[in-house]
């Protein structure tokens, strides 16, 4: 008997791999034509809503928009997802609103990288914000929040204002009450928006940039907020204890965080809100702005010790009493990057609950300088004395932005003089602001002066691209004289009306309107159309210079 055995033969090698290959082909050559399909339809649905002419178009348009196989609805969610990142958010919001499906689309992660939101401090938004932090907060990269409340501290505004009330003592009772009865509704409110803000992003892991700013209208009063109002809007603290703990849990469970900026939020930051962060995410942090003028006593928000942690930081925002030598000292090491742009908050809170004998001097100015030479620093001065601000106006100082403003003191025409001489390599913004309430009798920086200051420092600094005035003297001809010096590179130059003022020659001069003559002048020297602001409240830079400090940071800052 004869056995015939039949052996299987072995595979050739990469049989089994040819065959998945063409497997693989196969299912890409599937899905290539479902793609074509598909943009089929949305050709087809785009011919029926554009309504071009001709029997056969309409025919297809009436299938685009009543067949169930080529209607809107129909489309794949990566499709509409795709169609709505070419369309800017409101157009996005309105299409949002034809479908179920389309609204589900409307806040796939992919469409909201980036998150930035203003909010008026009134009930009104919290279920707006609410409803979007719930959709966005958990996967956003970028936020950013401002709280822009109203003016509740006006005397002819809001609901419940002091307008009606009797003259003499018993009105002026009745006005404070009802004005601290605002205070607490607005304290109460701003409380409750943060804490839905917090919430909602606790567990978001993507978080990379994280910018909070709270409105300084309500948050001061005549430069710090009273802790009076703060112990009736939070008796017992639990909401402000609640989101400092958010705050730190946040930063915690961060896993990307490279921009960290927080601005007058009422104590969120606390001294020890930074050793919540991972040494990994310290060590690749590229941004950090801590301003808060209302931390009590000599504590600080940050530490030398602290910010060694922070190695290939880029920029930083502090308040000026709070970098110190010690400071300076560490970003000068080589263990550093070298530091970019730095800006610095001067308030006259700070200075007089903290000392200046720990700022950084002249040397530790030219070592930061050295180390980098790209480095550049923004001032904001708060109603300080001139003598305080001879001692921090150090020459080696890179400045090249600079804001007064001030409700008591003003700014000496010493101080910018001392400015134009100093820094006129660097200086490109000046601002100068007095918020005086008796528009009568404006400071004359010109006073027992051969010249202007303001004119020297536009003939001293040439890179000098914006000028704001507000609330000092100036003269129609030195105004004219500050256009001609710095032309067409003078990119922006705000004067009010109430500041500017003209000599006697000029308004005795009967053949010549010395108004019209103003802004033809300028105009021609600037080469450019202008004319002085009538409407101070249309200027940010002039109603809320504490909100203008902050964009102009933010932007100063990204600007690397």
């Amino acid at each position: 008997m004869l056995l015939f055995l039949s052996v299987p033969q072995p595979r050739p090698p990469g049989a089994r791999t040819r065959a998945g290959a063409a497997r693989v082909a196969r299912w890409r050559r599937r899905r290539q034509r479902l793609r074509v399909q598909q943009l089929r339809r949305l050709r087809g649905l785009l011919r029926g809503l554009r309504g071009r002419p001709g029997a056969d178009s309409r025919r297809r348009g009436r299938m685009a928009l009543c067949g169930q196989a080529a209607g809107a609805a129909s489309l794949p969610s990566e499709l509409i997802v795709h169609i709505f990142s070419f369309l800017p958010a409101p157009d996005r919001l309105r299409a949002s609103a034809s479908c179920s499906h389309w609204r589900e689309c409307l806040f796939y992660p992919a469409l909201w990288p980036q998150l930035r939101i203003c909010l008026r401090v009134s009930p009104a938004e919290q279920p707006r914000l609410e409803f979007l932090m719930r959709k966005c907060g958990w996967f956003v990269r970028e936020l950013r929040v401002e709280f822009a409340a109203e003016n509740y501290l006006s005397g002819g505004g809001g609901p419940g204002d002091g307008g009606g009330a009797d003259s003499g003592t018993g009105g002026e009772e009745v006005e404070g009450l009802q004005l601290s009865t605002r205070w607490l509704e607005v304290l109460r409110t701003y409380l409750e928006l943060v804490l839905c803000v917090l919430v909602s992003i606790r567990n978001n892991r993507n978080l990379q940039k994280f910018s909070l700013f709270g409105d300084i209208s309500v948050l001061q009063q005549q430069g710090s907020l009273s802790n009076t109002y703060l112990s009736k809007a939070d008796p017992d603290g639990k909401k402000i204890k609640q989101i400092q703990q958010l705050f730190e849990e946040i930063l915690s469970n961060s896993r990307q965080l490279k921009w960290l900026s927080c601005g007058f939020m009422l104590e969120i930051v606390t001294p020890s809100s930074l050793s919540s962060l991972s040494n990994s995410i310290a060590n690749t942090m590229e941004h950090l702005s801590l301003l808060d003028n209302n931390i009590p006593g000599n504590s600080t928000l940050i530490t030398a010790v602290e910010l060694e942690r922070f190695v290939n930081l880029r920029s930083l925002a502090l308040d000026f009493c709070d970098f110190t030598a010690e400071m300076a000292r560490v970003l000068t090491d080589s263990n550093h990057v070298p530091l970019q742009r730095l800006s610095l908050l001067v308030h006259n809170v700070s200075v007089m609950h903290k000392s200046l004998d720990n700022m950084p001097n002249d040397d530790h100015w030219k070592a930061l300088s050295r180390k980098s030479t790209s480095l550049r620093v923004y001032i904001m001065a708060f109603d300080i004395k001139s003598e305080d601000m001879l001692k921090i106006l150090k020459p080696s100082i890179p400045l090249e932005r600079i804001h007064f403003d001030s409700y008591i003191t003003c700014v000496s025409g010493a101080i910018v003089d001392l400015i134009s001489r100093q820094y006129d390599k660097f200086l490109t913004h000046f601002i100068l602001m007095n918020d005086v309430i008796d528009t009568s009798g404006f400071p004359d920086l010109s006073d027992n002066r051969n010249e202007d200051p303001l004119v020297l420092l536009a003939w001293r600094c040439t890179k000098l691209s914006l000028l704001a005035i507000h609330g000092y003297t100036v003269w129609a001809h030195n105004l004219i004289a500050i256009a001609r010096l710095r032309g067409s590179d003078l990119k922006v130059l705000e004067v009010t009306e109430e500041s500017i003022d003209f000599d006697q020659g000029e308004l005795a001069d009967q053949d010549v309107d010395p108004v019209h003559n103003l802004i033809e002048q300028v105009s021609l020297g600037l080469g450019q159309p202008w004319h002085a602001v009538m409407d101070i409240e249309s200027l940010s830079v002039f109603t809320e210079p504490n909100r203008h400090f902050y964009r102009e940071m933010q932007r100063f800052s990204e600007d690397i």
